[in-house]
């Protein structure tokens, strides 16, 4: 037996021993610390970037422990306090793309630089039927012959065409299927066909664009010119333009954003402007034209509900541009705060997250508009989801008097309220078409 060789290995093998033990050291150490970390580390109770309330700990009770409540909640407790939470989600959103992953968390990775829900069949299609035609039948005055419904797709219908070649919905117009059934349902309605209007204006755009990007001779290709449209947008770019001088030199963005934003599943000012024009359409009205509106580029770092679902942080943001008409002479009451302002917009908002709130000043139950200088006497009662505070802006030019409803908070029903209000003309359904099945307010319609 060789015990020279047994004793040159015994040193290399206390050495491997004190390493082996220095590492498990070193991960118990770092677990312990990370796990105090995570209990004493300070709680937030809302998340800017999800735009929701985090999980509180669970109330602890046999029941809850019986039924395993408490244990989840103790989970998801965990989950929505983890330290680093949202570095840690960008770099797994960054390694799914790496891998190649076209949707992640329902997010389509879209052309030119789009984040595009999918979409869901509705659940409650034929309650939204109910509820819509219950309205028209409870109102008993002269707004009965002029109530209009407005179904606005997203862009999942209308930017079909940049959905990865992949994608489920990519060449299948579910929700425009959907919409179609509903305005069949409902005869004695008028129909606003926002859905042709927008269609109409992605060709026109996606034209404009491809002859910007120089395609026709072999230059740069369509897709890349969006993504230089999103550098400059966000301000990475050399000489991209700063949201104070974007806001002071009223830049137009309508061409760079399209109809819709790319991180939030709203329509643009300019999708919204689109969707005016359609309205007028059916209501008989002479839509301004959009050169005439002042456009004030308020803000070129709004990351809106799409990004918050993606968790990607390095996303540049979206411009937001304010269409404004000099001659309007509004009174704006909101009755549940008692605020009375001359503007459709509260600029508070841009220092927040959730800078689409700016229009209308977020959510109210009831929001009274009055235009003096109306180039009619014309009321109008608007029953909406959030997709319409961006176009009150336009209508308030044909409307003396309109009534903005969210039925998600007012409780005393519309019906009732336009026939204590016989002055009222008319009345406008406007709802999208990515969130009306699961919008808490249909139940509340009529």
């Amino acid at each position: 037996m060789d015990h020279s060789a047994s004793l040159a290995t015994f040193p290399i093998r206390r050495l491997r021993r004190r390493a082996e033990v220095l590492t498990v050291g070193i991960i118990t150490a770092f677990i312990l610390c990370f796990s105090v970390w995570c209990l004493v580390a300070p709680k937030q109770t809302f998340s800017e970037n999800e735009n929701r309330a985090l999980a509180s700990w669970p109330v602890y009770s046999f029941d809850t422990l019986k039924d395993g409540s408490y244990m989840s909640g103790i989970q998801t407790y965990l989950s929505d306090h983890f330290p680093l939470r949202d570095p840690f989600m960008t770099l797994k959103t960054k390694y799914e793309m790496l891998t190649g992953r076209e949707e992640i968390n329902d997010i389509y990775l879209a052309k030119d630089g789009y984040y595009i829900e999918a979409y869901k069949t509705p659940k409650q299609q034929k309650k939204i039927i109910t509820q819509f035609q219950k309205l028209q039948d409870a109102i008993t005055t002269g707004a009965k012959e002029n109530v209009r419904v407005m179904l606005v797709p997203t862009a999942i219908s209308t930017y079909n065409a940049k959905l990865p070649n992949c994608a489920p919905d990519r060449g299948v117009l579910r929700q425009v299927d959907t919409m179609n059934e509903i305005y069949a349902a409902l005869p004695n309605m008028q129909k606003v066909d926002a859905w042709s209007a927008l269609q109409a204006a992605a060709a026109q755009e996606e034209t404009a664009r491809t002859l910007a990007s120089g395609d026709a001779d072999g230059a740069q290709p369509v897709t890349d010119a969006g993504d230089t449209d999103r550098t400059q947008a966000s301000g990475d770019a050399d000489g991209a333009q700063p949201v104070a001088e974007a806001e002071d030199t009223g830049c137009d963005t309508s061409a760079m954003d399209g109809l819709y934003y790319h991180t939030d599943h709203h329509w643009t000012t300019h999708g919204a402007y689109v969707g005016y024009q359609a309205y007028c359409s059916a209501a008989g009205l002479s839509p301004i034209p959009e050169a005439d509106f002042q456009k004030t580029c308020v803000t070129t770092d709004f990351h809106g509900t799409i990004f918050s679902k993606l968790h990607d942080s390095t996303v540049p943001g979206d411009a937001i541009t304010l269409y404004e008409n000099p001659a309007n002479q509004l009174t704006v009451s909101y009755p549940d705060t008692g605020e009375v302002t001359d503007t459709l917009y509260n600029r508070d908002y841009l220092a927040q997250k959730d800078k689409y709130s700016m229009f209308l000043s977020n959510l109210h139950p009831l929001v009274e508009i009055t235009n003096a200088s109306a180039d009619s006497d014309r009321q109008l009662v608007l029953i909406k989801d959030s997709y319409a505070n961006s176009m009150v802006p336009f209508l308030v030019h044909h409307y003396q008097k309109i009534y903005v409803f969210d039925t998600r908070y007012y409780r005393f029903g519309p019906s009732s309220f336009i026939n204590e209000h016989p002055e009222v003309t008319d009345v406008l359904l406007l709802y999208n078409m990515n969130t009306i099945d699961t919008d808490l307010g249909v139940g509340g319609i009529f």
